[in-house]
């Protein structure tokens, strides 16, 4: 495990949760300037080497309407249907 690299993680994403295969998720989340909200996902393996990286659009009621996977395949924004 890269310690330096989970701290700068940490301290940059404030928000962090162990996944099952000894990786970890962080997020931080980003208010718009009209209710709706931007999360920012960084999924890592154990030696904090980056594996996923996405963006997650928000409402006003706080449910999920476009996520945009940037990597490791950029994907492009995808509309979510209710």
């Amino acid at each position: 495990m890269n310690l330096t690299k989970r701290r700068e993680n940490e301290r940059k994403f404030g928000n962090s949760e162990d996944l099952p295969n000894d990786g970890r998720r962080y997020h931080y989340d980003l208010p718009g300037r009209k209710g709706w909200s931007a999360r920012y996902i960084k999924e890592v393996n154990s030696r904090e080497e980056t594996i996923l990286f996405a963006q997650e659009i928000y409402d006003t009621d706080g449910h999920l309407v476009e996520r945009h996977q940037k990597f490791p395949i950029d994907t492009g924004h995808q509309k979510i249907e209710s």
